[in-house]
């Protein structure tokens, strides 16, 4: 059916009968026809998919529009597509069906002010039942236009807003989204924020417009698809490692849902930042999830800064441990040992020690909230890293969440740049708040804490090391030269058969993070991520 449907000639014989049965897809209905159910068959795929393609190339916004089942979303962005993005000449080269997905190729010409540039790319769209008509449409999402469109943004071709960036690393390597692609979305909010101050000029480009407000929250940035007129770039230095970055990309390629941050703990720069996910969300930054065992670095300098134990004071492991009616448990086969110390429970990760403690005098609701804002600087919302970032979030709770806050369940939620500052914290006694961009090409102000006793710092970084020599990181960081320490965490999810898996470690004057959603066991996913990262050094 699909091999004779190229171009525009293609289609009239469907749009000639999607007009007699399509409501508002052109001008009439037919009360003679019985309304359908369940799926669109093969034939009303293609007419559906037919007569939107064939609206579409010949520039008829409205009609297109009228050939999906929400047509008041559509008929703007198909607008847009010919006037504000000025895309001519379309040709739209459907391909073979999978069920009522049909996927396709378009091919048009970009023109502005006497330049043209070419323009193709790939994108699917899904035939659906409509639910009060009963005919075959077009299942509306912004993709179908094109696979980087989301709600809210529209296509606009002009005088670009911001002058080009070239970004490069703290070496003056350059850095951009084909040697880096999981840097893609922040070197877009890069040029965003700072484009004008990086010098240069801007050009000409074909640009997808995000939706307003859409930088500052979910962190997504104008995204350039075709450069019709060149601009100069100004150049922008970030603290980003080459090395260590491309390292990051390698490792997080090895795990599905995978992000890992790396920072350097004498200064707070970051030295890596890289995703590996479907959706193409900055998790590593923006992420908002339990961190699993990995907050017990956080409880245990609680535990030692309220004075209820010590690194070689008691932490009992026994076999569970039940807090306000709710009983919690070790991973699977560990032994209990009663007369285990904070060391002995904190490189096994046992559970059950933690929340032992964690109703010790003079512990509150609020303990570890104040531990986590003041001496690690986080959850206060005052993060200025350059981009748009989450600094955790550690919640006063009582009943059972006060003990699942304890081991990083409960409603702690973290993401790698929390966890990788985390250990830099710990392992110095000084917040340094992590930063993409030196506060002074702009004049940010960054986050302050008090950070840690020295006396503290100094037992947790012992047992990070002795976690990764003796305890549960010890097979990720085999190999691993120089001052090393780790933890491991994981975390379950509900509704997710497997935990997620999560890794915070340090290497010298490197720490990193890392997260793999249902990546398992802290040691399986996670775990070979910071240590990839952290062989590749600062």
């Amino acid at each position: 059916m699909f091999a004779v449907m190229v171009g525009g000639a293609g289609y009239g014989v469907y749009t000639i009968v999607s007009a007699v049965n399509d409501v508002g897809g052109g001008g009439g209905t037919d009360a003679a026809v019985t309304k359908k159910s369940g799926p669109p068959d093969e034939e009303e795929v293609g007419k559906a998919s037919g007569a939107f393609f064939a609206a579409w190339e010949k520039g008829k916004a409205a009609r297109a529009a009228s050939y999906t089942n929400n047509a008041e979303a559509a008929a703007p962005l198909l607008a847009a597509y010919g006037e504000e993005a000025r895309i001519a000449d379309v040709e739209i080269t459907p391909g073979a069906p999978a069920g009522t997905t049909v996927p396709f190729r378009v091919k048009a010409v970009v023109s502005y002010d006497g330049k043209s540039e070419a323009l193709a790319y790939k994108s699917e769209l899904t035939v659906v039942r409509g639910q009060t008509t009963g005919r075959a449409l077009v299942d509306w999402e912004p993709s179908v236009v094109h696979p980087e469109l989301e709600d809210g943004d529209t296509l606009v071709t002009g005088k670009a807003p911001q002058p080009p960036v070239k970004t490069v690393g703290r070496d003056g390597t350059v850095l951009t989204k084909e040697e880096y692609p999981s840097l893609g979305p922040i070197l877009d909010t890069l040029r965003e924020k700072y484009g004008d101050k990086a010098g240069g000029t801007p050009g000409v480009e074909l640009t997808i417009r995000r939706a307003e407000g859409a930088s500052e929250g979910a962190g997504a940035a104008d995204s350039t698809l075709v450069t019709l007129v060149k601009g100069r770039p100004g150049t922008l230095r970030t603290t980003l490692s080459a090395g260590v970055q491309a390292a990051a990309e390698k490792a997080v390629k090895r795990f599905p849902e995978s992000s890992v941050v790396a920072v350097r703990p004498s200064t707070g720069e970051v030295l890596a930042v890289a995703n590996h996910r479907r959706d193409g969300f900055d998790a590593a930054f923006q992420g908002r999830v339990a961190p699993g065992s990995t907050m017990k670095i956080i409880t245990a300098a609680m535990l030692i800064d309220n004075g209820v134990t010590s690194m070689n004071g008691p932490a009992p492991c026994p076999a569970t441990a039940t807090w306000q009616s709710q009983t919690f448990e070790n991973l699977t086969g560990m032994v209990p040992n009663e007369g285990a110390t904070l060391a002995d429970s904190f490189l096994r990760s046992c559970n059950t020690a933690f929340i032992k403690l964690v109703d010790e005098e003079p512990l509150t609701d609020a303990s570890l909230t104040r531990e986590a804002q003041e001496r690690f600087g986080l959850g206060r919302d005052d993060w200025a890293t350059g981009v748009v970032s989450f600094d955790g979030s550690v919640p006063a709770a009582g009943g059972p969440d006060r003990a699942a806050n304890a081991i990083g369940q409960g409603q702690v939620q973290m993401n790698p740049l929390n966890m990788a500052s985390v250990t830099a914290t710990a392992i110095t006694g000084t917040f340094r708040q992590p930063y993409l961009v030196s506060p002074e090409l702009d004049g940010r102000r960054l986050a302050r804490a008090e950070g840690l006793p020295a006396g503290t710092a100094s037992q947790l970084k012992q047992m990070m090391r002795l976690t990764a020599t003796q305890g549960t990181a010890a097979s990720a960081m085999s190999g691993l030269g120089g001052d090393i320490g780790a933890k491991t965490g994981s975390a379950e999810v509900d509704g997710n058969a497997t935990s997620d898996s999560w890794f915070t470690g340090f290497r010298d004057d490197v720490a990193a993070a890392a997260m793999a959603q249902q990546g398992g066991h802290g040691g399986d996913a996670a775990g070979p991520i910071v240590a990839a990262v952290l062989r590749a050094g600062g």
